[in-house]
């Protein structure tokens, strides 16, 4: 082969590049599977070509940016004709009268209908240098474009920030990260808030992550696990905010343990559930839509990531990395790595999490209790990362409406099958290079963005950009008039503090939590029961019909959460009952704001007798 030695040659490749490009789409009503094919190729072609840049080849670092072509192997649209897909609202109604819809997300086999001009307008999304493509074809489905403002976006899928940032956020606004989640999304203080949750609730009910030292905090404690731990015991070392199995390493001497600090040191997990004798982990995705009431999501679809070397417990393998860490990031470098594009295939080292169920199924395994007590690792430690977020939340933000998250949690199964956290992803990858991941990706990110319920604001409430935000904050500026959260009226907070003072309140009190429901309490019941409705594969795992054991592990009670729970309790299974109430209080205008008696506890005889004399209403 010639290398080419000049910038002026990378460039003529460069425009040929795209030339092909155009090329292809032009032709691939005709021809699909031959121009999927060449068009793979190229995509590889150019990324070779951009490693060579880098690497000096052509004497300067030129980036052709494979995101920007017309196509990637990510791209799970389809090239057929599209008039031959169903066309699908742009807008979902509520449930209820009086609250306003959000918009569709579609797949790949469906097109969405154009909304007025005025409103397409405001279909603006903030891109970031992080926006993955598979999000970036689910919105561009829904017609959103792309925009630099930084006022005028709906939304925006980018990197974590630091708390003050997300003051910036206007009410319209919705980004994917919470403040504070670092708090379970940072090794070191995942393991120090359940370790806490440990010591408050006892190893019975958080038993599900290994035992855990970080340094050099922890080196005397460290020490003296080791020496009783014997030499055969292996440890596991991992930086605390790295990714991608970066770091990584597993020891058995003393004298192999890294200088550098700080360091997560674990006992590691030596008797893994083997497959064909390789070890796995299990990616699985969790949203939030919101922390205050908490509401939990889960997919029912997910990763199954396969070391590429079988599993051998010999102290002289401790150093393969191909052997011990799941992690695709490394293993795809083992040149005996098996690529799998099936979703429903049990080959090669990534299957689809429904494909792990199925084989062990037929191995007659219990898979349905291997997922309820991962669903239960997922709450309680999201749980652990609560106290934290609500705070900055209160400090940080105009509205909850504001932000949503996806986390990748990280579960490992031992020999008896038990599951076992290792970690949780803040930020968890969503590149797509096989059909297998956009099959599992792209279907849960549409789900994801129905689930957080979009909606097209007011135009007025689109404004123009801040004149003084500073340099962290903006490049997400929320604009100049900032519209603080309605003050709850003095009759809710009566009702708040009443249910939240009460020691020893048990189920019969908690119930009368719904006797008499104001303006906000409707209003979130409402959204929370249309969430329900844009479910597409995730399950709502808190609130849940059995989720009441969960509200004693908060580290203070929330009045949402009690609410709730309290309507799951009472309508889970008759749900029909539930929407009917609200509807005709939604039909009233209540969750807008009422002076109407039959909503304000003090005005309500059957209710007023049971609160204590210091509560007074004035």
């Amino acid at each position: 082969s010639t290398f080419v030695t000049n910038h002026s040659a990378a460039l003529l490749f460069h425009f040929v590049v795209r030339l092909r490009f155009a090329h292809l789409r032009v032709t691939a009503k005709k021809s699909h599977s031959a121009n999927r094919q060449s068009l793979n190729s190229l995509v590889c072609n150019t990324q070779i070509l951009n490693m060579c840049c880098w690497k000096g080849v052509f004497g300067c670092p030129l980036i052709i940016d494979v995101s920007s072509l017309p196509l990637s192997v990510e791209e799970p649209m389809s090239l057929g004709a599209e008039d031959d897909r169903e066309e699908r609202p742009a807008l979902v109604p509520s449930l209820f009268p009086l609250i306003p819809p959000t918009l569709y997300f579609s797949t790949a086999s469906e097109k969405v209908e154009l909304l007025p001009a005025e409103q397409r307008r405001l279909l603006k999304w903030k891109m970031s240098t992080v926006t993955p493509n598979v999000v970036k074809h689910t919105i561009a489905r829904s017609h959103f474009k792309v925009t630099k403002k930084s006022h005028d976006w709906l939304g925006c899928w980018g990197h974590h920030m630091k708390s003050p940032g997300f003051k910036a956020i206007g009410e319209h606004q919705k980004l994917n990260h919470f403040p504070g989640t670092f708090q379970i999304g940072r090794k070191d203080r995942l393991w120090r808030n359940l370790s806490k949750m440990q010591a408050r609730f006892g190893k019975q009910e958080f038993s599900f992550f290994p035992r855990t030292f970080v340094l050099p905090q922890d080196i005397k404690l460290l020490r003296k696990a080791w020496e009783d731990s014997g030499s055969r015991q292996k440890w596991i070392i991992k930086p605390p905010a790295s990714a991608r199995g970066i770091g990584i390493q597993v020891i058995h001497k003393w004298s192999q343990m890294p200088r550098k600090r700080p360091l997560l040191v674990q006992k590691y997990l030596h008797k893994p559930y083997l497959i064909s004798g390789n070890k796995f982990d299990l990616r699985i995705y969790v949203y939030v839509t919101s922390y205050d009431p908490l509401r939990i999501y889960i997919f029912s679809d997910g990763l199954v990531r396969f070391a590429s070397c079988k599993y051998s417990s010999s102290m002289k393998t401790l150093g393969n990395k191909f052997m011990h860490l799941t992690n695709y990031s490394v293993n795809k470098k083992n040149s005996e790595y098996q690529t799998n594009s099936d979703d429903k295939a049990c080959q090669g080292h990534k299957w689809a999490l429904k494909a792990l169920w199925q084989y062990l199924g037929a191995r007659g395994v219990n898979t349905t209790l291997i997922w309820e007590k991962i669903k239960d690792i997922v709450i309680k430690t999201i749980i652990a990362s609560e106290p934290y977020v609500n705070s900055l939340l209160k400090m940080n933000l105009k509205t909850p409406y504001s932000c949503h998250e996806l986390f990748g949690f990280d579960i490992m199964l031992d020999e008896k099958l038990k599951p076992w956290i290792l970690e949780v992803n803040i930020s968890p990858s969503l590149h797509s290079n096989t059909a297998l991941d956009v099959s599992i990706k792209g279907q849960m990110i549409r789900d994801l963005l129905n689930l957080a319920g979009f909606r097209i604001p007011q135009k007025e409430d689109v404004i123009a950009p801040c004149s003084s935000a500073s340099s962290s904050t903006s490049s997400l500026c929320g604009g100049n008039r900032e519209r603080t959260k309605p003050d709850l009226s003095a009759d809710e907070k009566v009702k708040r503090a009443f249910y939240l003072t009460q020691r020893y309140a048990d189920q019969d009190f908690l119930s009368t939590v719904l006797d008499v429901l104001t303006p906000e309490d409707v209003r979130l019941l409402a959204e929370s029961e249309d969430e329900l409705t844009r479910l597409g594969q995730f399950e709502r795992i808190f609130p849940s019909p059995s989720s009441s054991r969960y509200l004693r592990f908060f580290e203070c009670s929330r009045y949402l959460n009690i609410l709730l729970d309290q309507w799951e309790q009472k309508h889970w299974n008759n749900r029909t009952k539930g929407i009917s109430l609200l509807t005709s209080l939604c039909q009233k205008g209540v969750h807008l704001g009422t002076s109407d008696p039959a909503h304000m506890v003090r005005n309500c005889g059957k209710r007023t007798s049971v609160y204590p004399k210091k509560f007074k209403f004035v």
